[in-house]
């Protein structure tokens, strides 16, 4: 690249314009752009058309995603507390942490086992992790999200565990009478040479302390590390494939019977009168039936009898808080509230794009559920929560008991991908035992879960960017959406934070994620990106990744767009104008190991995208076939369209805790993204979704997923894990959408590709739930 670009001294001494004329020399129009960012780029200045190359590319000043991101803010709030947790050293030799994370099945448990066993010198079959009940003294510190646990738990817990292998040394030590540095521990046994020997549950109570004392102790450097940074398999894998896990819906409580709700037609609609309710509570099994915020609950013996119960309900129904509003009428709202681009390209060439994404499921796998057992005086809840505490707070002032009278469990979830952020069915499972006066067993319905759950808002993101001379001078985004809801403790991270914020103004909460989430990896000039939002009602929530998926897809359309202009191949574009070495170092290995550029039949091609954020980088890499037999192919009741045939993730997460679990997270995040670039999207018609289930939903499928789909973990660039969780979803969506536009020859502004074909018959919106299949074979709601 360097034999290409002019050095400073050059354009230093060749002041004048390329005719002879008085001119101000290249590096004065640079100096110019970035002391004058609202003004055109070049406006005083004629514009080389001839396509010459200027000097170096446009620096682009820090964003504030640069400087502290979403992550760094969740540790400001957490840091407080961190000297709460505890791991505890038991009689049997096994030691114990109750983390104040949930674990949803992206695989924390396992990686804070390693951390444990690793600073302990023990088997990691001799440390079990649970998930704490909600802990009010932790403020803070017990809230999953923003893929800020390794992020945040990191230290902590290796502190924890280090203080405790410390103390368990210095207690032999003190009995043998001999010098704590003499002994050794490994496997959970503590020796003085081949003299004497002793395990770590001998001493539990020996090394108990009576009183709250500082203590301190040495962290193993990562070249001492032999558990840390190893692949290893999820500590609860063999529990989970022989179905002995318990998630929520496995959990029993002394007479909490099974509770469902009939659900009204449109979202948030409530109950005007129920006609029937005596009849419906003589039908078999059924117990009790009331009236709640959004529907009409019944208690029975079985599901099935609830499902029965709820569809033979008579209900008149009130409004909801969406009704009448459509995909169409979303979009129109979205287009009009856009915010306005800041540099008129009067003199210099642009590039303008569009882009528009459907709204989409925030449904786990595992249906929303929660356990309920309300009394006069106290109330115990069970539940997948990811901020109890919020959720402590909230059921405690709904049902008028004191906080402290509220215990809330956190229990394993089958996936949550942000809808566990919410605790709305664990608040209406209270209010329901709380208006029954018994316990109940509350589950959703698939079709709750899709019509009344929790949804990524449809959203608008308007792209400018502005070039010359062979490179980028400015590049706007603007971002519109639906209204995202942060009522689950964000909101409160950002408000006890806020002196430290690299933001200015008077931001929403929202406005303050997204700048503290979103930045333009590339050397663009002027950058500025930007949200507004639309107070539209639905129930939206911090799906996985929240904005990134979008923001990044439109941007890196737009990076190959800006190639072709500039005659570059769109990997040799990205390279040059790349801010970031790990950024540089992935997509280089992407390339390598993706054999970028082969020769590949019409209707066929790759596609590359970049993301950097929660302090990692990733490079993706796919192949699409776009080939009509491909895109026409045959498959019982689904869309099918193109299809990624191979994939590669590339991925530098800092230190990878578990190189094993961060390919898994790698291989969610891209079929996350073939669902939202390709299949997946709800269609929202007269205030409610028409999907009601999964088999409507289109979530990638063993036929749509890459056959060949690699993941390539880069050796570890720094001590520090980063956040990983969501790290792999934007950038697997816009690679599968620049391929898609290499492939078709066209530049896809909907997503996803196939949402304007409703290819099921909706299911009816009343009842709410459907029957019960009776054969079990060939269907399932």
């Amino acid at each position: 690249m360097a034999a290409q670009r002019r050095s400073a001294q050059d354009a230093e001494a060749e002041p004048n314009g390329p005719d002879g004329s008085e001119g101000p020399g290249r590096r004065r129009v640079l100096a110019y752009l970035l002391a004058a960012p609202t003004l055109a780029v070049g406006v005083r200045f004629g514009v080389d058309s001839s396509g010459e190359s200027a000097e170096a590319v446009v620096p682009s000043p820090p964003q504030p995603e640069n400087l502290l991101d979403l992550g760094d803010l969740q540790n400001l709030a957490a840091a407080p507390t961190a000297g709460l947790i505890a791991v505890q050293v038991h009689t049997d030799g096994t030691a114990s942490f109750a983390v104040p994370r949930a674990e949803v099945g992206q695989g924390m448990t396992t990686a804070v086992a390693m951390m444990i066993a690793e600073e302990m010198d023990l088997p990691i079959g001799k440390v079990k992790v649970t998930m704490a009940d909600a802990r009010p003294e932790l403020l803070m510190n017990q809230l999953t999200g923003g893929s800020n646990s390794m992020r945040s738990m990191y230290r902590p817990v290796r502190v924890a565990a280090a203080v405790a292998r410390q103390r368990l040394v210095a207690t032999a030590a003190e009995q043998w009478g001999v010098d704590a540095s003499e002994l050794t521990t490994k496997d959970g046994v503590i020796a003085y040479g081949a003299e004497k020997s002793t395990t770590y549950g001998s001493l539990a109570k020996a090394a108990a302390s009576t009183q709250v004392v500082q203590a301190s102790a040495r962290l193993k450097d990562p070249s001492e590390f032999t558990v840390l940074g190893t692949p290893q398999n999820r500590v609860d894998a063999l529990a989970a494939v022989t179905g002995k896990k318990t998630f929520g819906m496995d959990m029993h409580v002394p007479d909490a019977k099974p509770t469902m709700v009939r659900r009204p037609p449109t979202i948030n609609g409530t109950v005007v009168s129920v006609e029937n309710a005596d009849a419906v509570r003589d039908m078999p099994g059924i117990t009790d039936v009331v009236t709640v915020e959004h529907g009409v609950a019944v208690r029975g013996e079985t599901f099935g009898q609830c499902i029965d119960a709820l569809r033979a309900l008579k209900v008149t129904w009130g409004r909801g808080t969406v009704d009448g509003e459509s995909d169409d009428t979303v979009l129109a709202k979205l287009k009009k509230a856009a915010l306005p681009m800041v540099v008129p390209p009067l003199l210099t060439k642009k590039v303008d794009a569009e882009f528009t994404f459907a709204f989409a499921s925030n449904s786990p796998l595992e249906p929303d559920n929660a356990i309920a057992d309300v009394r006069a005086d106290r109330a115990e809840i069970w539940s997948s929560l990811k901020v109890p505490i919020v959720a402590q707070r909230d059921i405690a002032t709904r049902l008028g008991l004191p906080q402290k009278a509220v215990t809330v469990h956190v229990i394993e979830g089958g996936g949550s991908f942000g809808r566990h952020l919410f605790h709305d069915v664990a608040a209406e499972a209270a209010e329901i035992s709380q208006k029954m006066g018994k316990p109940v067993k509350l589950s959703w319905s698939r079709t709750d879960n899709f019509r009344q759950g929790r949804t990524h808002p449809m959203c608008v993101s308007r792209v400018r960017a502005t070039y010359a001379l062979g490179n980028v001078l400015s590049y706007e985004q603007r971002h519109t959406s639906s209204e995202t809801d942060f009522g689950h403790g964000l909101g409160e991270m950002i408000t006890s934070t806020a002196a430290k914020l690299p933001v200015a103004g008077n931001l929403t909460f929202a406005e303050t994620i997204f700048q503290l989430t979103q930045s333009t990896p590339y050397n663009f000039g002027v950058t500025t990106q930007l949200l507004n939002e639309v107070p539209l009602k639905f129930n939206t929530g911090s799906m996985r990744n929240i904005y990134s998926p979008n923001v990044a897809c439109a941007r890196e359309l737009v990076v190959d767009l800006l190639a072709g202009k500039l005659g570059k191949d769109p990997v040799e574009f990205r390279r040059e104008f790349l801010k970031d070495k790990r950024l540089r170092a992935v997509l280089d290995k992407a390339v390598e190991e993706g054999a970028w550029g082969k020769s590949l039949p019409a209707g066929v091609a790759q596609g590359i995208a970049l993301h950097s954020e929660y302090r990692g980088a990733v490079a993706a890499l796919v192949e699409i076939d776009c080939r009509p037999e491909t895109v026409n192919r045959k498959v019982r009741d689904g869309v099918t369209g193109p299809r990624v045939s191979k994939a590669l993730m590339v991925v530098d997460a800092g230190f990878a805790i578990n190189p094993r679990g961060l390919e898994a997270q790698m291989m969610g995040g891209m079929n996350d993204a073939l669902a939202m670039a390709l299949t997946s999207s709800l269609h929202i018609k007269d205030g409610i979704p028409l999907e009601g289930s999964w088999d409507n939903y289109f979530y990638t499928r063993q036929w749509n997923t890459p056959p060949d789909l690699r993941v390539v973990v880069m050796p570890s660039t720094g001590d520090k894990p980063s956040g990983a969780g969501e790290l792999g979803v934007a950038p697997a969506f816009a690679a599968i959408a620049c391929a898609y536009a290499r492939a078709t020859g066209t530049l896809p502004t909907s997503f996803p590709i196939n949402h304007g074909t409703l290819s099921f018959e909706p299911l009816p919106l009343e009842p709410s739930t459907p029957q019960s299949p009776t054969d079990g074979l060939d269907r399932a709601y």
